[in-house]
């Protein structure tokens, strides 16, 4: 039997493979160059990492949504179980949430995204290897050792939104595409429209928001706070003008007017370039973010931010991914 070359670690309890599994199942069975690995709690990444590790896979595939990408970008960062040479990353489109898999190129059918990846790694990857840079959460500053390591970081209204998506939507059984329109419609009719009604988002709660090279410190309710390192921000929007490394954050204060500006300043490209009332677009090194339990989710996993213990992000050390777009 052939080395394997390339490694899948797929989580069978991500929603989108509640109906995709026993097709990769079946497309690792006819190619044995495939080993492909299974968890159902974030728990046995760990194991599964240390069990990968021992094939010396040239490629690492994640099969799940944000939430196991992320869990397995921590144990890769913190378990140092590749030692000096980890490989590169690639993620298949699944779950309910695909940032990470859409900024990689990946989109559509999971199987055609796999079959992909296995026609790449039969030749040279560097053409479709670019480096990310990763989110390093901690609470405060003298906080756990090992942090938790993410790449897209929602807070405020959107966390908000993003829960209710989640705990209000989805259990409906729509369709992703509908349910985020009824969202979608829901957050217009409460930001905009102003409608007051128990089954719309919560409001959001007060934040405190300070950027080290600033030096300065923002507060009040924000409608939108998100703090990523992926190269598209929102509305799969490039932000204008952006350096590259670092954190990029936008916050938008809870007034119709200022999300009105974001939002066609991000239609028309020019998101970061101009000042605009009641919009801030920084980059970072340092964020830290505090208030009285607002919600945070970075890729899925869900923080709560407390008064006197900061949530701190800052860069952490890249990792190679596989761009399925060379």
């Amino acid at each position: 039997m052939p080395r394997p070359r390339i490694a899948l670690l797929s989580n069978p309890k991500s929603t989108g493979n509640l109906a995709q599994l026993s097709r990769i199942r079946d497309y690792c069975a006819e190619h044995p160059d495939i080993f492909h690995y299974e968890v159902e709690r974030a728990e046995q990444i760990g194991d599964a990492l240390r069990t990968i590790a021992r094939v010396r896979p040239k490629m690492l595939i994640i099969n799940g949504g944000d939430g196991t990408v992320q869990a397995a970008l921590t144990e890769m960062y913190n378990g140092g179980h590749f030692g000096s040479e980890s490989p590169p990353v690639a993620v298949l489109p699944n779950g309910k949430t695909n940032l990470i898999a859409l900024d990689l190129g990946a989109q559509g059918d999971p199987i055609r995204a796999l079959e992909r990846l296995v026609e790449i790694a039969q030749g040279d990857l560097e053409r479709y290897i670019v480096p990310r840079e990763l989110i390093a959460l901690r609470h405060g500053r003298d906080g756990d050792d090992r942090p938790v390591i993410g790449m897209f970081l929602g807070g405020a209204g959107l966390a908000d939104t993003m829960l209710y998506c989640r705990h209000k939507i989805y259990p409906l059984g729509l369709p992703n595409s509908v349910a985020h329109v009824i969202t979608a419609v829901a957050l217009v009719a409460k930001l905009l429209l102003r409608v007051k009604a128990g089954f719309l988002p919560p409001d959001a709660r007060p934040l405190s928001v300070s950027v080290r090279e600033k030096g300065g410190m923002i507060s009040g309710r924000f409608s939108v706070l998100a703090v990523t390192t992926l190269e598209k921000l929102l509305l799969s929007s490039e932000v204008a003008g952006s350096r590259s490394g670092g954190l990029k954050m936008l916050a938008v204060e809870e007034r119709p007017a200022s999300v009105l500006r974001a939002f066609v300043a991000t239609l028309r490209g020019k998101l970061g370039r101009a000042t605009l009332s009641g919009v801030h677009f920084e980059q970072a090194d340092e964020i830290s973010i505090e208030g009285e339990n607002s919600d945070l989710i970075l890729d899925g996993e869900m923080f709560r931010t407390q008064i006197g213990r900061p949530v701190i992000l800052s860069p952490a050390q890249p990792l190679s991914f596989v761009r399925l777009a060379a």
